[in-house]
C-alpha cells in the first residue's frame, strides 16, 4: 500500500463528534472534494482515494456516515446500508462540506463531491441540498430510499456507470441522465463497456478492471478540474 499523505479528523461537536480522513496536495492547498464511502463503510480503500485525489491537486475529505462502523461483509453492509439515517447523512454531508470550505487549504468557495455505490446516490442528494456543491461524480450510485429533488440541484453532474452491474442497468443509470438533463442540469453519464459495479474499487480484485478504471479516473479528473478549475 503507498504511505498516506491524509490524516484522520474529527468532525461535530460534544455527542456528535465523528471521524472522517482528509488528505491535502503535496503543494498544501487546492480545490476541495468530499469523498462519499461505499456501503462497506470508511475504509481503506476511500482512504486510497481520498490521497489520490490529493496527488491529483485536490484538497479531499471523506466523512464516516456509519459512525464507527464498517465491515467486508456484504450482508452487512447492507444492513448498514439500509439502516443508514438518511435525513442525518445528508446533514452530515453538509456539514462535511462546511468543515472542508473551512480548511485553509481549500482554494475558492465552493466543492466537488464524489461517490461510490451507495455514495453516488448520496453525492446527488447532497447536492440537491446545498448549492456549495458544484460538481458531482456519481459512481454506479444506488440507495433505494434516497429520493432526489432534481430541481433544486445547480451542481453539474458527471456519471460513471457499468455495463455489467446487476445493481444499476445501463438503462437505469440512462433515464437517471435523461431527468437530470429534463430538469435543466448539465448532466453526462458514460456506461464503460465490459465491466460490474465497483470497478473502480482496486482492492477488490473480483470487480476491479485496471484499463478501465483507469479510463473512467482519467475522465473523473478532467470533470473536477474543468468544473472546479483546477
Amino acid at each position: 500500500m503507498t504511505e498516506r499523505l491524509g490524516r484522520d479528523i474529527s468532525l461535530g461537536e460534544g455527542a456528535d463528534v465523528r471521524q472522517a480522513y482528509l488528505s491535502v496536495p503535496a503543494s498544501g492547498h487546492g480545490p476541495g472534494v468530499v469523498v462519499i464511502q461505499e456501503w462497506w463503510g470508511l475504509v481503506d480503500h476511500i482512504r486510497d482515494v481520498c490521497d489520490r485525489l490529493a496527488r491529483d491537486g485536490f484538497v479531499a475529505l471523506a466523512p464516516d456516515l456509519y459512525r464507527g462502523e464498517s465491515t467486508t461483509d456484504p450482508d452487512a453492509a447492507s444492513r448498514l446500508m439500509l439502516g443508514l439515517d438518511i435525513p442525518r447523512a445528508v446533514g452530515d454531508l453538509d456539514q462535511t462540506v462546511s468543515s472542508l470550505l473551512g480548511q485553509d487549504s481549500v482554494d475558492g468557495g465552493r466543492v466537488g463531491c464524489i461517490g461510490f455505490c451507495m455514495g453516488g446516490q448520496l453525492a446527488l442528494a447532497a447536492a440537491c441540498e446545498s448549492a456549495r456543491i458544484q460538481a458531482v461524480v456519481d459512481c454506479y450510485g444506488i440507495h433505494p430510499d434516497v429520493t432526489l429533488d432534481l430541481s433544486r440541484l445547480e451542481a453539474a453532474v458527471f456519471g460513471v456507470f457499468a455495463e455489467n452491474d446487476e445493481f444499476v442497468a445501463p438503462e437505469t443509470a440512462r433515464k437517471l441522465e435523461s431527468d437530470l438533463q429534463g430538469a435543466g442540469v448539465r448532466a453526462r453519464f458514460n456506461v464503460y463497456v465490459g465491466v460490474q459495479h465497483a470497478f473502480l474499487n482496486d482492492s477488490r480484485p473480483d470487480v476491479y478492471d485496471a484499463p478501465t478504471a483507469g479510463e473512467a479516473w482519467s475522465d473523473i479528473l478532467a470533470f473536477l478540474r474543468a468544473e472546479l478549475r483546477a
